[in-house]
């Protein structure tokens, strides 16, 4: 039976989830209700078990979880609309508590160097102000490079990069417990290092803003 609770109310959460319009201008907030109904319709289940009131307890725990999840919608719905507005910035949504950012590296260091360049300290402030005002996130800061050096060296110059921008953020009121700041070198391009273009894009620096409950 309590299997049974459980998976009424969440496929029903998750179905509603699936047939939200694409076209919905509340669509991100709509499905991070109806996945978090899912999410506490399971944790209120087993808490209603453990008291004889399963049905009882998915319900409950599924308007509790629906509540969080279009919370959390809304809050990275604002916080993309803002960050959108920057410039050099590119930003995509891989998921519903996910936003990516990739900035291009000619905005951010010289060529071969991980000191900021001053217009980098522009860019990186006005993202900082978004990231303040959205707390109840975490930021991975990923370091990438072209193939041209050494491995060992294109390594050593992405882990550089992420952390100045780690430790620039810091010094711009962003919390350094929330951030986290790792190189991946020349192992993950976007584009072909054969072209020059293709060169540039992968002289990167991305930073994924996750969402933490709250």
């Amino acid at each position: 039976m309590l299997k049974k609770s459980i998976s009424t109310v969440a496929l029903a959460s998750l179905i509603a989830a699936a047939c939200i319009s694409s076209d919905d201008p509340n669509k991100r907030t709509k499905q991070g209700a109806a996945v978090g109904a899912a999410t506490g319709a399971v944790v209120g289940a087993v808490v209603g078990h453990q008291k004889d009131k399963k049905t009882e307890g998915a319900a409950i725990g599924a308007v509790a979880g629906a509540g969080i999840g279009a919370l959390i919608g809304r809050k990275m719905d604002k916080q993309q609309q803002e960050l959108e507005q920057l410039q050099g910035v590119e930003v995509t949504r891989p998921a519903e508590d996910r936003i990516d950012l990739a900035i291009r590296n000619e905005i951010l260091f010289d060529v071969d160097s991980a000191t900021l360049r001053p217009r980098a300290r522009a860019t990186l402030d006005e993202l900082a102000d978004v990231f303040k005002k959205y707390p109840d996130t975490t930021l991975r800061i990923e370091g990438h490079a072209d193939s041209t050096g050494t491995y060992a060296h294109n390594q050593r110059l992405s882990d550089r990069r992420a952390e100045a921008v780690q430790n620039y953020l810091a010094t711009r009121g962003v919390s350094d417990a929330r951030i986290y700041a790792v190189g991946y070198g020349e192992t993950e391009p976007r584009a072909s290092n054969a072209t020059a273009e293709g060169r540039q894009l992968n002289r990167r620096v991305e930073i994924s803003v996750k969402a933490t409950e709250g």
